[in-house]
């Protein structure tokens, strides 16, 4: 059995690729404004377990200063500017609520594939409130509009006992040993791999099983071209400026 994708096919990576601060509103504005309806972006529980977007435990990259995301409310963090590091076209974007994003998406018919990035310890919290959030936000349509997926298979399960009518992914680098016990204990829809990690061979394995193959971070067309010849499903991407959105209709 062949997997099915019946989703966008490329995805701009934590929303805007490499042309916006990750993980905003200004970086789903961006994906959108060069023509991408698919997005990928991280979701982590604040102190006060309200789902913000962000992708590192820790302050001192994309967020000035010393602290965890975890240990601070989330009143705090939407006042932290989430910009400025990318360039002072975007000094002042503030970090986003989960619930901002999936308000904009919404509005604006955009697929989004969310990552449960727990932080440490807060593996199956992290995956439960966001399941519930979503499912409430987006009622009958979160199907449609949502894909979870996650390293972490406490978050996923909890998600799948949260909200089972919205699909899920597995996140690895490298494809494991048991990977089918895994997809298949989470009900999956696909597996999600690291790009340098992926064969011919294991991409063909894994669809013959019966599920999709996202590979994430795909940034130049000839690799793109390629993995799209041995039958990958969908890809995430930095380069939202060289690859189209129409990149697998061309």
């Amino acid at each position: 059995m062949i997997a099915m994708w019946p989703y966008p096919r490329l995805i701009a990576h934590r929303g805007g690729g490499a042309l916006a601060p990750e993980n905003t509103l200004a970086a789903l504005r961006t994906g959108l404004s060069a023509g991408y309806r698919a997005v990928e972006f991280d979701v982590m529980l604040a102190a006060d377990q309200v789902p913000v977007l962000m992708h590192d435990e820790n302050f001192g990259r994309t967020i000035a200063g010393a602290g965890q995301v975890a240990a601070t409310p989330s009143a705090a963090l939407v006042g932290m500017d989430a910009g400025s590091w990318f360039g002072p076209a975007f000094s002042g974007e503030r970090i986003a609520l989960y619930r901002d994003a999936l308000a904009y998406c919404r509005s604006q018919g955009i697929w989004m594939n969310v990552e449960i990035k727990p932080a440490s310890g807060w593996e199956q919290q992290t995956g439960q409130v966001t399941a519930r959030l979503t499912a409430d936000l987006l009622g009958d349509g979160a199907a449609g509009a949502v894909l979870f997926s996650s390293f972490s298979m406490a978050a996923l399960r909890a998600a799948q006992q949260a909200a089972p009518g919205i699909p899920r992914g597995l996140l690895v680098q490298d494809l494991p040993p048991d990977w089918r016990e895994q997809l298949a204990s989470v009900r999956a829809l696909s597996l999600h791999i690291d790009h340098a990690r992926l064969t011919r061979d294991m991409a063909q394995l894994v669809r013959s099983a019966g599920y999709a193959v996202f590979c994430y971070t795909v940034n130049s067309v000839p690799r793109a071209r390629e993995l799209s010849g041995w039958g990958v499903d969908a890809i995430c991407t930095d380069r939202i400026d060289l690859l189209r959105p129409d990149f697998f209709e061309a």
